[in-house]
């Protein structure tokens, strides 16, 4: 089956129900960051804060509490499954743009690594292996930096399909 770069083939309402449902999702994506800036969980300190609380620390703005275990496993649980949706979702995505192969399959297989990495990490900090703080901002950042180039490579080959059409393929 021919699938690398079918989705600039797609008629213009197939490829624009694409383009905002990728757009939509990623609204959705970009707030739960804004979320994350918002807790001060970008950096190691405010994660491990955020998940172990500050109670020892006479000097903080604001007191925050060691979360419990059944709050840890929601959020690992819910985090999993909703991330591994978008990122499954997405892929399928990827793998009809017209790119190469190995971009496409770092694009598609490297968020289901780092959603492991990022909640599993949060739990096993939380558990009190407090270095995988480290390993939960990089993989993080690296989540996020291939969802934007997903979901970039999936917009412009939507909006812009003369440009990355197979010969042999047309739109209808």
């Amino acid at each position: 089956m021919r699938y690398n770069g079918l989705l600039p083939s797609f008629p213009k309402e197939l490829r624009f129900f694409i383009a905002t449902f990728v757009f939509v999702l990623s609204v959705g994506y970009f707030t739960g960051l804004l979320f994350i800036q918002e807790t001060e969980s970008t950096t190691p300190a405010g994660i491990e804060e955020n998940y172990l609380g500050n109670e020892d620390d006479e000097d903080a703005e604001e007191m925050k509490f060691k979360k419990g275990n059944r709050e840890m496993l929601t959020i690992v649980h819910t985090h999993i499954l909703s991330m591994s949706l978008i990122f499954f979702l997405l892929g399928g995505l990827v793998w009809l743009t017209k790119a190469p192969k190995k971009l496409k399959l770092f694009l598609t297989i490297e968020p289901f690594l780092s959603i492991i990495l990022t909640f599993g990490g949060i739990y096993l900090m939380w558990s009190g292996i407090d270095w995988f703080r480290y390993i939960v901002v990089f993989s993080g950042i690296l989540m996020t930096i291939t969802y934007t180039g997903s979901a970039i490579l999936v917009l412009w080959q939507c909006m812009f399909p003369k440009t990355f059409k197979i010969s042999g393929i047309s739109s209808r």
